[in-house]
């Protein structure tokens, strides 16, 4: 049976904002390992596009932006949005039954299935189907924006907690 994983970077007071949080090298090598050891990502629309941007290389990148890309493509994905019409490669397009689908992929995987952006995580905690919940904080405070828990917080214990590069602390949690 697969584990349904939601993290995300966030800053102190519990925002996600992709463009005001540096990685550095180390973490960024730390999300190359995390996606490489992935079954799969289930996505919502807004973060599927987001994430589409690894799809096509840039002659810019580096090697290690290269491998992320890489990884991030070899790995199926499920995004879950009834708005759009397709999805790109090793992509499949869920419009419908999100629950039953979830349970579905949950039961006939084995593995890390990462839920990636915080509307769908919320709908995925309001039917009880994440396994653990990794916070990575890092030492910003942005004041507004979106944040982690797009609901009421579920409740939760903590598992386990370690640093990640040189200032990012990573809380990871399941369900109390």
């Amino acid at each position: 049976m697969a584990k349904l994983v939601f993290g995300m970077n966030q800053s102190l007071d519990g925002y996600v904002d992709h463009l005001k949080m540096e990685v550095g090298p180390a973490l960024f090598r730390h999300w190359i390992e995390h996606v490489r050891g992935l079954t799969g990502s289930v996505y919502g629309r807004r973060m599927y596009e987001i994430m589409r941007y690894w799809d096509e290389d840039d002659p810019e990148w580096d090697a290690e932006r290269r491998a992320f890309a890489a990884a991030w493509r070899s790995q199926p994905k499920w995004v879950l949005s009834r708005s759009l019409k397709s999805v790109g490669p090793n992509a499949t397009l869920v419009e419908d039954d999100l629950e039953a689908v979830v349970r579905g992929l949950k039961a006939q995987l084995v593995g890390e299935i990462a839920v990636s952006g915080p509307d769908l995580a919320q709908s995925l905690t309001d039917l009880g189907l994440i396994d653990e919940y990794r916070l990575y904080f890092h030492p910003v405070v942005l004041g507004r924006g979106t944040p982690f828990f797009a609901g009421p917080r579920p409740l939760l214990r903590l598992a386990a907690s370690d640093l990640v590069g040189e200032d990012v602390i990573r809380l990871t949690y399941v369900p109390a």
